[in-house]
């Protein structure tokens, strides 16, 4: 039995099909995949309305399954806008950074040195990846053997940077400039509230997990949008012979070593399953309340904003905006405008120039636009912003929300030569295709507690006791979802880890 029909649930369920065992899937709302899916809030586009890139989905799930999924690089890694001494330039860093990315550092730092440090610094990363990556589908490695695993493959700095001290120390040890400091700074703050000096490394393990995705760290586009990747987990979980059952609402958790039990609610009235074992791909603070336990509920620190545009606006510094777009757009993310960010936040306050990051989905796949838009030059923008707890949204929800969403564009609006409003297509009605989930929303469509993408704080890769990092307090309830040790993201590591905990079991 499993509770929830996340991507996470639908990578157990085929697992555990696949091998011969009776699997029933029980989501409460009306359509498997849970953040994992595509919707259509404007007329002509059908886009990824909460998670939106690949990364961490391991190739080796992908060829197990037999999945048919299109992900695609990006030509561009990052493109991040500056505007220095009334000057408008910018820092753009392909996909393989080459001599376009050296001469960006160059006419940015005046100098070759920032660009050589980040070639070090990426390259240790690189070479960590490679070993890390392969550990996440495998029992949990103890932390002397990981890091005897990174310290051969990438040397014991790599280890002290990124599992050791602050991520903002490491940061500040290596790079000179505070633009190239907050791009590197980003990948530990994603979905994470914290600073980057914190002692509990937080920000570290949000920064690992953006790194080692199938060893190189690439996030992807899937091609079709994110529902393109549930459909296909829902496709080889039923052709395994699982039940995928949804409208069920799950109200209690029963379980022992031994035994378990599932209380759910339908249309009919109230029922109760047994079953061997429960698998939970719901947040640990869901299944603790249906368990009947107290816990506290995560934090999330962000909101996302869905865009469709009639047409890319032009830029200041005189980039092509289908360069600029194509990968990662940093906003009034350097390092200080992070570290400002999470002190206004941490303090109450609403940042007045929100950190944040966009990307252009079409401009690697128009297949979620309609033909006819597509060849208007139409395409979708999504902008993913950081440092954004639910207790700023917790008094007023809406207003909060319109507030913030004006601010990111008027800040998008100190680098372009085109408005944007002039840029955003409108409905029938004359209404702009704008939409906005903060984490109180994220928290009321998804029962995702506190709109926290991951279910809770991110863990390192690494156990002192033998185990697969989806265990609970009985033998008979694991854990497979983003709650798991190694979970978060759009990976499948905790559906898969959960499986093999009953296929596999560490002895």
């Amino acid at each position: 039995m499993v509770v929830g029909g996340g991507h996470n649930a639908l990578v157990a369920a085929a697992y555990l099909a696949r091998a011969g065992r009776s699997v029933v899937v029980l989501e409460r709302l009306g359509h498997v995949g849970g953040a994992a899916v595509s919707a259509s809030p404007f007329p002509g586009v059908r886009l990824s309305r909460y998670s939106y890139l690949v990364s961490l989905l391991p190739d080796r799930i992908v060829a197990d399954l037999g999945l048919r999924l299109d992900l695609r690089s990006r030509s561009v890694s990052s493109y991040t806008p500056v505007r220095r001494d009334g000057v408008d330039t910018g820092l753009l860093v392909e996909r393989k950074p080459g001599p376009v990315t050296e001469a960006s550092f160059r006419e940015l730092t005046g100098s070759d040195a920032e660009f050589q440090r980040w070639v070090e610094f990426y390259g240790g990363l690189a070479r960590m990846a490679r070993v890390v990556a392969p550990t996440l589908l495998g029992p949990l490695p103890s932390r002397d053997a990981l890091r005897r695993l990174v310290s051969d493959a990438a040397g014991e700095r790599v280890w002290r940077q990124v599992f050791e001290q602050p991520l903002g120390t490491s940061i500040e040890e290596t790079f000179a400039d505070d633009v190239v400091r907050g791009v590197v700074a980003t990948d530990g703050l994603i979905g994470t509230h914290t600073s980057l000096t914190s002692a509990d490394l937080l920000a570290n393990r949000c920064f690992l997990y953006h790194l080692v995705g199938n060893a190189t760290g690439e996030w992807r586009v899937p091609a079709g949008g994110m529902g393109s990747v549930t459909a296909e987990l829902a496709r080889v979980a039923v052709e395994a012979g699982a039940q995928l059952r949804t409208g069920v609402e799950v109200t209690r958790v029963d379980a022992d070593d031994a035994h378990a039990e599932i209380t759910y609610r339908t249309a009919d009235g109230e029922q109760v399953l047994g079953a061997g074992h429960v698998l939970s791909g719901v947040a640990p603070a869901v299944l603790d309340r249906l368990r009947g336990r107290g816990s506290t509920s995560p934090v999330g620190a962000q909101l996302k904003i869905n865009l469709l545009l009639d047409r890319l606006p032009r830029l200041r510094s005189g980039v092509d905006p289908r360069q600029a777009f194509a990968g990662t757009f940093h906003l009034d993310e350097s390092y200080a405008d992070l570290e400002r960010a999470y002190r206004q936040t941490a303090s109450g306050a609403l940042p007045d120039r929100p950190p944040g990051e966009m990307y252009c989905h079409t401009l690697t796949d128009p297949s979620i636009l309609d033909p006819e838009r597509a060849a208007r030059g139409a395409h979708t923008l999504t902008l993913f912003g950081l440092h954004l707890p639910p207790t700023l949204f917790a008094d007023d929800n809406d207003g909060v929300r319109d507030t913030l969403v004006r601010r990111y564009l008027d800040g998008l609006d100190r680098h372009l030569a085109d408005p944007i409003d002039e840029c955003v297509a409108r409905d029938a009605d004359g209404r702009p295709c704008v939409e906005a989930r903060t984490p109180l929303d994220l928290e009321a469509e998804l029962a995702m507690p506190g709109g926290n993408i991951f279910h809770g704080d991110l863990s390192w890769p690494f156990a002192d006791d033998p185990a697969w990092g989806v265990e609970t307090d009985v033998a008979a309830l694991r854990v497979c979802g983003s709650g798991s040790r190694r979970g978060g993201g759009v990976s499948g590591i905790g559906g898969h880890n959960a499986a093999m905990s009953l296929l596999e079991p560490v002895r």
